[in-house]
């Protein structure tokens, strides 16, 4: 059964459209739920969490309805909000404490898990000091770690990622991965960036517009493509003019010593390993070049607008 049922779900607000006819399934695992500032990425978890209901349509979390079991649906869900919305004045360990009991938990077995969830999420040594000292990603891991301390079956990361330096942006990621892997809890990520949902995705939801563009495995948009990236120590420039000597079509890449050679057969590996042995250079890497979402989704995009 899949984490998340949509089915024709549509949701406007006045005159403005914020979904249309929405219908896709969310499997167990890591989603990635891309859309653009706008997209209707918030409003939809808002109905998934029986906090909104949809205009017309349903949807099913964990099986449950969500507009009739709202509330069973919210003790197995975590949910991390894209907006700044944490108290100042207290610590980490009293906010968590106290959301894990608003859960349900005993106080004895609040305090227990928001011990482990605080030490997951980095912020053990940090657990005591008032939320309104942390930095932007101390905040992020607080929001992540509230979310957690229930033990759900499923959390919903709303822009997890916001406001944070490309070291926060990879430390966040990492955390969310493992969630996923570690402690086998489905995940639902929201993010206008393709290509850092592209790391830990198991599956991938692209909606613009409110409407559905593309929801297919992480592995399938990947897939293999018909050339080869070739890495060598130095002189790449005159191992591609040698491969294209011999007919071969070469790209350049825009790191260092890299390239991709398009694989028409297969004795296009032995021509590449030819050049560099002629040319003296040490061949680095040779692998099949996979995809990369955002080249396809920007592919297709174009192409629907042609």
């Amino acid at each position: 059964m899949p984490a998340i049922e949509i089915t024709n779900v549509t949701k406007t607000f006045g005159t403005v459209t914020a979904l249309h006819d929405l219908t896709v399934d969310m499997p167990t695992g890591v989603v990635g739920f891309v859309g653009a500032n706008g997209a209707g990425k918030s409003t939809l978890i808002k109905i998934l969490l029986g906090l909104l209901s949809p205009t017309a349509g349903n949807a099913r979390v964990l099986g449950l309805d969500t507009q009739t079991e709202g509330l069973r649906i919210r003790e197995q869900v975590g949910y991390m909000p894209e907006s700044e919305c944490l108290p100042r004045d207290i610590s980490a360990t009293e906010f968590l404490v106290h959301m894990a009991r608003m859960s349900g938990l005993p106080t004895d077995v609040a305090r227990e898990r928001t011990a482990d969830t605080l030490r997951h999420v980095g912020l053990f040594e940090e657990r005591y000091r008032p939320i309104g000292g942390y930095s932007t990603g101390m905040k992020q891991r607080v929001k992540l770690a509230q979310a957690l301390v229930h033990d759900p079956k499923l959390v919903l990361l709303d822009e997890p990622t916001n406001g944070l330096d490309p070291a926060g942006r990879d430390e966040m990621l990492d955390l969310i991965a493992r969630i996923g892997t570690e402690f086998n809890i489905s995940v639902v990520v929201t993010s206008h960036l393709l290509g850092e949902l592209e790391r830990i995705a198991d599956h991938i939801v692209l909606i613009e517009g409110g409407v559905l563009q593309r929801s297919t495995s992480t592995a399938d948009a990947t897939r293999q493509s018909g050339a080869v990236v070739v890495e060598v120590t130095d002189h790449a420039d005159k191992v591609m003019a040698r491969l294209e000597k011999w007919g071969a079509t070469s790209v350049a890449s825009a790191t260092p010593q890299t390239f991709a050679v398009e694989l028409g057969d297969e004795s296009v590996l032995d021509q590449i390993q030819l050049a560099a042995a002629d040319l003296e250079v040490g061949l680095v890497r040779l692998e099949r070049r996979r995809h990369r979402l955002s080249e396809i989704f920007l592919n297709e995009q174009e192409s629907a607008h042609v």
